[in-house]
């Protein structure tokens, strides 16, 4: 789904190095404030890569067969809040016109149409934070969507600044990895951001904490993952973003959880996005309590900044 473009070949005459662009973006709304959190980021990627935004709120299917005062009210409510979005865009983004999308019914199955519909290569949505737990950090729409969507997604916690939105710049990327299938899908496209932004790139591993009866990783293992970081990125890439790879041991006693690691290694690094894997959904609904997604949960509910997912999988 993602549209790419091609640096000139080099004066070797090697082959040029694909670059992610995001042409139709999609800020999925309900007009709450999370919601109305994620607009500037939406707004300031579309400007920044010259794309289409849409932005799209489901609507539950109106009952007409109540009072006319009360369908007739939801009805004027609806049209209030998406003009207020529309003018929000183009007063903090003169240049971005964004096309408003209406459906009803089922949230996640209308934007999964939209997502086909209008070859959408990024969704952006704004997500509730730290309230309660598991999946209730999220809310269900940016689970599902985080989940399912073939496409990144951007994730948007009430934590994040509106101003750096409006900027629309990004300095700096953290690349969480576990070097599993999803996370490998998204290294390119964190690559390929960092270059587009000239922006300081971190490669990051974080290995499990051993306790105190287990022996220690040797020295060797934290070297080889070094090494497997440095291979994400292309020679040619370095000359268009600055590369950093970091291997976290977790040798402290307060080490902390793998996705408290990751914040932390995001925060001492001024991350301006932080970009990870996600496993498609298997089994049983709900049933998905391995580490690897409770690390992505504790990483997009409490992360200052952004977060870009990457389902296994997705095509480039």
């Amino acid at each position: 789904m993602l549209a790419a473009k091609k640096k000139d070949e080099n004066e070797n005459g090697t082959q040029p190095q694909k670059r992610v662009m995001f042409r139709n973006i999609l800020l999925a709304s309900d007009y709450s404030a999370s919601a109305n959190l994620a607009m500037p980021y939406a707004a300031g990627m579309a400007r920044s890569f010259g794309a289409t935004l849409y932005a799209m709120h489901v609507h539950e299917p109106i009952n007409y067969a109540l009072p006319p005062e009360t369908w007739q009210g939801l009805e004027l409510t609806r049209e209030m809040e998406e003009k207020f979005l529309v003018e929000a865009v183009r007063r903090d983004f003169p240049d971005v016109l964004p096309r408003v999308l209406h459906a009803d019914g089922v949230v996640w199955r209308a934007i999964e149409t939209a997502i086909r519909k209008h070859a959408i290569d990024l969704v952006v949505v704004g997500t509730r934070g730290r309230t309660g737990i598991g999946k209730a950090l999220l809310g269900s729409v940016a689970e599902e969507i985080l989940r399912h969507a073939r496409c990144p997604v951007l994730t948007v916690g009430p934590q994040a600044c509106h101003e750096a939105g409006r900027r629309g710049r990004i300095a700096s990327i953290l690349f969480a990895t576990d070097f599993g299938p999803a996370s490998l899908s998204a290294a390119p496209i964190a690559v390929s951001l960092a270059e587009e932004y000239q922006a300081k790139l971190t490669l990051l591993h974080v290995m499990e904490k051993r306790g105190a009866n287990e022996m220690e990783m040797p020295c060797d293992a934290a070297e080889s993952c070094q090494q497997r970081l440095r291979a994400l990125v292309a020679e040619e890439a370095k000359m268009w973003c600055e590369p950093h790879f970091v291997v976290d041991c977790g040798t402290s006693d307060r080490a902390g959880a793998a996705w408290e690691r990751i914040l932390g290694q995001a925060q001492a690094r001024e991350a301006d996005l932080i970009v990870m894997g996600v496993h498609a959904p298997e089994g049983v609904p709900g049933a998905d309590t391995h580490l690897e997604i409770a690390t992505v949960h504790g990483v997009v509910a409490h992360a200052r900044v952004p977060v870009l997912t990457v389902r296994g999988g997705v095509r480039n």
